[in-house]
């Protein structure tokens, strides 16, 4: 199939691109004059076009001759810090006019990448229950909204015009490398957000394995790039998937003290444990609709995640592309 990918620069869209021209699609990519990192594309055989989905006319000259769009162009880090105006604009603007130009151009398939920010996960006591597609959306700040407007407006042009939608919720995505940074995991990053964290540092760098006030362990759910790439992959052409809505995520989420123990041994750093009070991370996703109706079946893990970055910062073959 012909496919056009926006938001093809990113950690997401380049590995999609690789996965797609492996499985024989002819690829196109639009590429925004502020994040034109194209070097890891070099050589895939992905036309690349120039252009922005703010404007109707490139949207539209974007999507000509092409049968499925991935709409992952999105105002989020790439090409940042953005405006709450250029959030509206990119995300809400730049939403519709590829869902006008999808339309005219009568392509088989949108699919729009959303986003786990619709969801407020950070609560008292923290999330009991598993975050499914039906939980309340309560976006926070212009990006979450805005991407709330975006998902609307996919709905609309389903109901309305009858193009052939699908929403992809993307949890917290992560590529090559980007575990062993993450800064939750170290003390020296953590320090200055609670005075029990403070009172452990010593100046020199350590793990910190968080617990809750109740005492459990910090949870949160995630996603390597590769499992994400994965579900894009299951929406393609999937009858099942038009109109849908469907939360993706690594096949599992992770507590701190299984994240941090193969960090420290790996790495060498030690690790404190720590009890602080506040709204803890404690929260997952229930996939069991992307497992049923896409065949979505995520398989990296925290502790693969770590091993396959690891590998990556080793120069190791690991099919990933760079993050940056």
């Amino acid at each position: 199939m012909k496919i056009l990918i926006t938001g093809i620069t990113g950690r997401i869209g380049a590995n999609l691109a690789v996965a797609l021209v492996a499985q024989g699609h002819q690829v196109r990519g639009l590429v925004w004059e502020r994040d034109q990192r194209v070097e890891k594309l070099a050589g895939l055989g992905v036309e690349l076009v120039p252009g922005s989905i703010t404007r109707a006319e490139e949207a539209h000259a974007a999507l000509s001759g092409m049968e499925v769009v991935y709409h992952l162009g999105a105002a989020f880090q790439g090409g940042g810090p953005f405006s709450e105006e250029e959030y509206f604009e990119i995300n809400v603007r730049g939403t519709f006019n590829m869902l006008e130009a999808a339309r005219q151009s009568r392509v088989r398939q949108f699919v729009f990448a959303g986003t786990d920010a619709l969801y407020e996960k950070y609560v008292p006591g923290g999330m009991e229950e598993p975050i499914t597609e039906l939980t309340p959306r309560r976006p926070r700040g212009a990006y979450a909204l805005t991407k709330s407007v975006g998902e609307e407006l996919v709905n609309g042009y389903f109901l309305g015009h009858g193009l052939p939608t699908t929403i992809l919720r993307f949890a917290m995505v992560l590529g090559a490398g980007e575990i062993l940074d993450f800064p939750q995991f170290y003390l020296s990053q953590m320090k200055d957000s609670a005075p029990e964290l403070a009172a452990l540092w010593q100046g020199e760098e350590r793990l910190v394995a968080l617990r809750d006030a109740q005492g459990r362990y910090f949870k949160k759910h995630i996603a390597e790039v590769r499992d994400i790439v994965h579900g894009c992959l299951c929406a393609l052409g999937c009858e099942a998937a038009a109109g849908e809505t469907f939360q993706l995520g690594g096949p599992r989420p992770f507590t701190w003290d299984e994240a941090v123990g193969p960090l420290s041994a790996a790495l060498g750093i030690a690790v404190v444990e720590a009890q602080v009070a506040g709204t803890p991370t404690h929260y997952e996703f229930d996939l069991s609709k992307a497992r049923r109706l896409l065949g979505f079946d995520p398989q990296y893990d925290v502790g693969r995640m770590i091993a396959e970055a690891l590998r990556f910062r080793r120069g190791e073959a690991t099919g990933l592309l760079p993050t940056r």
